[in-house]
């Protein structure tokens, strides 16, 4: 075979129909994430009170979608969830990063104890957003993990008992 053709092979594009790594399209974990999307701003900007119904139906609503879909659309719902819950928890950090200076109104957190003082204010906020986006992914991940051992557990479950999944 000539060098050409090697590198023909290379720029050949998979079929449409192989399976996603993530079981979904990429787009269906963007429009999984960003179903999530309007809880973290009533969040960040305190336009929904804490334990309120509607906050109970920004925060729980877009996960049982997410176990919906992937139970009846993934081919991978584990891995569908965990992809969600990472990018749930990317748009959770960036957000809360963005709203930083709204949500905390002039008074932002401080480090304290034997860390008070011991770096200027622009760095402490530095290290305090950076932790709020490790946080934030920590827990979107986690959140993912959960939901998509949930999912995969209800295929399974599904599957055992004759269903057909996943129906695409």
């Amino acid at each position: 075979m000539t060098s050409t053709a090697l590198s023909q092979d290379r720029d050949v594009a998979p079929p449409p129909h192989a399976p996603s790594k993530l079981g979904v399209p990429l787009a269906a974990v963007v429009a999984l994430v960003a179903l999530a999307l309007p809880r973290v701003i009533a969040h960040d900007l305190s336009a929904v009170a804490p334990g309120s119904p509607a906050n109970s139906v920004l925060s729980l609503g877009p996960l049982v979608v997410w176990v919906v879909v992937a139970v009846l659309a993934s081919r991978r719902a584990f891995s569908t969830l965990v992809a969600t819950g990472v990018g749930y928890g990317l748009v959770v950090g960036t957000v809360h990063n963005l709203a930083w200076s709204t949500t905390w109104a002039g008074s932002p957190p401080r480090l304290a104890g034997s860390l008070a003082g011991a770096w200027s204010p622009a760095t402490e906020e530095i290290l305090l957003r950076g932790a709020s986006g490790l946080s934030s992914l920590a827990t979107g991940a986690v959140i993912g993990i959960v939901a998509g051992a949930i999912a995969w557990a209800i295929q399974e479950v599904a599957r055992r008992n004759g269903a057909h999944l996943p129906l695409r």
